[in-house]
């Protein structure tokens, strides 16, 4: 849930033209206490992972004054916004570091604001997410995963990072339309039944789930890959994890898979 945002695009590409003049030309921090021999040998930051939130507010226009400003627990920003009718606005740039995440855990990730891209949808929480919406965000993440070298797989909901703090994007997110693009982890079908002796938990920690509160974190899979937000184990939950499992086993070297 809940920088600068552009409401038309060709004022947000010549401020980002402006903006890669102004950083092209800005020298590199340098300790006064040490003598400058400078390396070629470094690279930016970079996200490894996408985060989806939805606003929880009325409107798109409400939610950029909050992400422009303040809310009630402080500064709060994204770097992106979608809103209802498919707009997509900029308000931080993908190599800096928004504040969207805030305390949360995913694998071995724990400072999730450096190592993600955060995208707000414009959603009350309790509607259903609009086609104009969804398909811009489809655009966005072909960009966004092509761009900057995030894989596809490295999609995740705010919720699956803080399940004791967060619920959004809501149970109404449609996860299955983004898994048939290719976005995100997604059980396939048909799924294998897991073997004897396998540990539903430990698969849950391993794609990637915090279990410091075990409920939360059942909840959190629950809302994203059952559409309930159940706390106890259901039907088939031991086949979705094992199949998730296999699938973050298999991902190609030098992917950040949890572990």
């Amino acid at each position: 849930m809940i920088g600068t945002a552009f409401s038309r695009r060709g004022v947000g590409v010549l401020l980002a033209a402006s903006l890669a003049v102004g950083c092209a030309s800005v020298q590199p921090a340098r300790n006064p206490l040490a003598q400058w021999q400078g390396s070629p040998n470094h690279n930016a930051r970079k996200a490894q992972l996408i985060v989806l939130h939805h606003t929880q507010m009325e409107s798109a226009e409400r939610a950029l004054r909050t992400l422009q400003t303040r809310n009630s627990q402080g500064p709060v920003s994204a770097h992106y916004l979608i809103g209802e009718d498919g707009r997509i606005y900029q308000l931080v740039a993908d190599e800096a570091r928004a504040w969207h995440a805030g305390a949360g855990r995913w694998g071995e990730l724990t400072d999730l604001n450096s190592a993600s891209i955060g995208i707000e949808l414009d959603n009350d929480g309790s509607e259903p997410f609009a086609p104009a919406q969804i398909q811009s965000l489809l655009r966005l993440l072909a960009d966004l995963t092509s761009r900057l070298g995030i894989p596809r797989h490295a999609l995740v909901a705010h919720g699956d990072l803080a399940p004791g703090r967060k619920s959004d994007p809501s149970v109404l997110f449609p996860w299955p339309q983004l898994a048939q693009a290719g976005y995100g982890l997604w059980p396939r079908e048909p799924r294998a039944e897991p073997p004897p002796g396998f540990d539903p938990w430990a698969a849950l920690r391993l794609i990637g789930y915090d279990l410091s509160d075990p409920a939360a974190a059942l909840a959190a899979f629950h809302r994203r890959y059952r559409g309930h937000e159940g706390r106890e184990w259901q039907p088939e939950d031991a086949a979705v994890l094992y199949d998730l499992q296999l699938q973050s086993m298999a991902l190609p070297d030098g992917a950040p898979a949890p572990r």
